[in-house]
């Protein structure tokens, strides 16, 4: 599955922004009627994905390149959220200048805002060329401090001491967003998709990354990471609040 962060370089959004955007945007493709319904457009190429070990691409993307990349089917997830956007009923419509849901009235700036659009997924060569042109690694954005999503139904925790670049944690909250609403009981779905997959991200501290968390991810080491290494956990709550981390 691709992935594509827009950049704004006049107000970037925030690291763990990013993050969350990737994981809301992952699972609100997985989710969506035209990949879970039977004859759905993205049925076939979503299950044949999701049989073979899950792999996420982070690129990057700003301007015109931005606005290609919406032509390609998917989903765009935006962190704060905008209401309507992951509606799962209807295609995507091109999203508005995402920097601009960062802005307060009197267009006095605020945290900005994370964009990130998740592609139906498809071979990896050849890829379409709105996203071949876009650039792989070294996607890193700033950090602007903890997540601003207290209540959010799923928590992605983020492993100390292992410095990955923006794009590395995004593809690795995005993995463990996807295994969370794979594994929790239905009614935390329902609960998860109501509130547009919102979804928090957090550091851990030692203490809790080695807490009983439900969902674990190891990557494979093939990237930044050196041999198989766990990167994030998730867990959910039923019933109002978000996981304790």
């Amino acid at each position: 599955m691709q992935l594509v962060v827009f950049r704004d370089r006049a107000a970037e959004a925030g690291h763990i922004e990013v993050c969350e955007a990737a994981a809301a945007a992952a699972v609100a493709l997985l989710a969506d009627d035209r990949a879970v319904q039977s004859g759905g457009e993205w049925a076939r190429a979503v299950a044949q994905w999701r049989g073979l070990a899950i792999r996420k691409v982070v690129r990057r993307a700003d301007g015109k390149r931005w606005a290609d990349v919406q032509e390609l089917p998917g989903v765009t997830a935006a962190v704060p959220p905008v209401p309507g956007e992951q509606d799962s009923t209807a295609p995507q419509p091109e999203p508005r200048d995402p920097a601009e849901r960062g802005r307060a009235e009197g267009d006095q700036p605020i945290r900005p805002a994370a964009a990130v659009r998740a592609f139906v997924p498809a071979p990896v060569s050849p890829l379409p060329k709105a996203l071949a042109k876009l650039q792989v690694g070294e996607t890193n954005f700033p950090d602007r401090g903890p997540s601003t999503a207290p209540d959010a139904v799923v928590t992605v925790g983020i492993r100390p001491g292992l410095g990955m670049t923006t794009g590395k944690a995004a593809a690795q909250c995005a993995h463990a967003a996807q295994r969370a609403w794979e594994t929790m009981p239905e009614a935390a779905r329902r609960r998860w998709q109501e509130a547009g997959f919102r979804t928090r991200v957090v550091d851990l501290d030692a203490a809790a990354w080695g807490r009983d968390w439900p969902v674990r991810i190891t990557d494979a080491g093939f990237t930044e990471l050196e041999g198989p290494t766990q990167t994030t956990v998730a867990g959910w709550t039923l019933d109002g609040g978000s996981a304790p981390v």
